[in-house]
């Protein structure tokens, strides 16, 4: 029998999913949590031997009230008209809806602020990244529909940026409107991209080195220097860190107590991905050396929160140039070293002394492209990481011409 308006009014929720069946394929899916959804059950297909299908499918027609039970039932028609004519109206809605999808996306700019909202950056990589589509590229192609833009167009673009010196910032710009491109053409929004090949029209991208010293003798001194740093604690804590944990000066200071192991067998800070560059989680195993000045700071700043806190908030970490500006009170200027510089330092000399090549990059938590590869070092190189960390903890003890503590 088919429904009445009334038994759908008054079909009440129960303790499991119900349902009420109307006709032809129709009916009315009560859930326990009180919503009540049409369904149509058919089949489409068929059998080699000729015969329908056996796959049953359901489509979603809308929940009841907004959706009648006259207007569920003319939903259920018009796809049965579908299927008369071997159109399965699954994938016709999934057309539609696709279609719809392209025309609100009708521009590179809404393609490109779409593609920016899936992206998992951190808050000032992201604003840094569309300011820079704001600035260089929106102006001049953003109102233009994604599938019609020439390559000339975004060569023009990235010309425009590099007649003004900035060449680093030209082949940035050019990888994210690739990615746009690549993001467009997965969803179906355009067929190809217009950025083959325009990497090779820009002039030779700079070498870019972060300020560091790597001779030994000087290191020394750095490291003596930087014992007689008279600012305030932490700061002076995170500059005697620095060298032995040659993390990014951002990943240093936005350091939680939370994210250290101190007691443990093998004490260790797991700096999550969230805060890592390449988004993965990073082990940074802790010498002994590192482990006596965390635990000469707990007490001021612990045991919980920032390791580092700014001097104004204890819930905001120290600014982006606290160890630049600490560096600089002791006398070392921005060409000579910067806080950055240590992990150059770092590798510089740790390759000198032949450790494992993997397993430097992989302490300095630089990208590796090939994902197992990327899973097997994480994991067979803690160990080699380990003696590599407490070594040259020891390493540059000698340096300053002191004696790290005692294990």
């Amino acid at each position: 029998m088919p429904l009445t308006n009334v038994q759908v009014q008054n079909a009440k929720p129960r303790e499991k999913d119900w349902k009420l069946y109307d006709e032809k394929g129709l009916y009315l899916l009560i859930r326990a949590a009180g919503h009540k959804w049409w369904r149509f059950k058919y089949r489409y297909g068929a059998r080699a031997d000729g015969k329908p299908g056996k796959a049953e499918k359901n489509l979603s027609l809308g929940v009841f009230p907004e959706v009648s039970l006259k207007r569920a039932r003319e939903k259920r028609d018009e796809a049965r008209r579908l299927l008369a004519e071997h159109i399965d109206p699954s994938t016709q809605r999934k057309q539609e809806e696709h279609q719809r999808r392209v025309a609100q996306l009708n521009t590179f700019e809404a393609v490109a602020r779409d593609w920016l909202t899936k992206q998992s950056w951190g808050e000032s990589h992201g604003a840094r990244n569309a300011r820079r589509l704001e600035q260089h590229v929106f102006p001049w192609v953003g109102a233009l529909g994604v599938s019609g833009i020439k390559r000339v167009q975004i060569k023009e673009v990235l010309q425009r940026i590099e007649k003004t010196g900035h060449i680093e910032t030209a082949y940035r710009v050019l990888q994210l409107i690739r990615s746009i491109f690549e993001y467009a053409i997965a969803e179906e929004i355009c067929e190809h991209s217009p950025c083959l090949g325009l990497s090779k029209t820009l002039s030779a991208r700079p070498t870019r080195h972060h300020a560091t010293i790597t001779d030994p003798k000087q290191v020394g001194e750095l490291l003596k220097a930087i014992d007689g740093y008279g600012g305030t604690f932490p700061v002076a804590c995170a500059l005697r860190l620095a060298p032995l944990l040659f993390v990014r000066p951002g990943e240093l200071r936005k350091a939680d107590w939370s994210e250290f192991d101190l007691d443990g067998a093998h004490p260790q800070w797991r700096i999550p991905a969230a805060r890592m560059k390449m988004r993965e989680q990073h082990i940074v195993p802790l010498a002994k050396q590192a482990v006596a000045i965390l635990r000469e700071l707990q007490p001021l700043t612990g045991p919980t929160g920032l390791v580092f806190p700014g001097l104004r908030s204890l819930a905001r970490p120290m600014s982006e140039n606290t160890l630049n500006a600490a560096l600089r009170r002791i006398g070392y200027d921005k060409e000579t070293m910067t806080a950055h510089g240590f992990r150059s330092l770092a590798s510089s000399i740790l390759n000198e002394q032949h450790w494992h090549k993997d397993a430097i990059e992989r302490q300095l938590a630089h990208g590796e492209r090939d994902k197992i590869r990327a899973a097997y070092n994480h994991a067979d190189y803690l160990p080699e990481r380990r003696k590599m960390m407490q070594a040259w903890a020891d390493y540059l003890d000698g340096l300053r011409g002191q004696s790290g503590p005692k294990g």
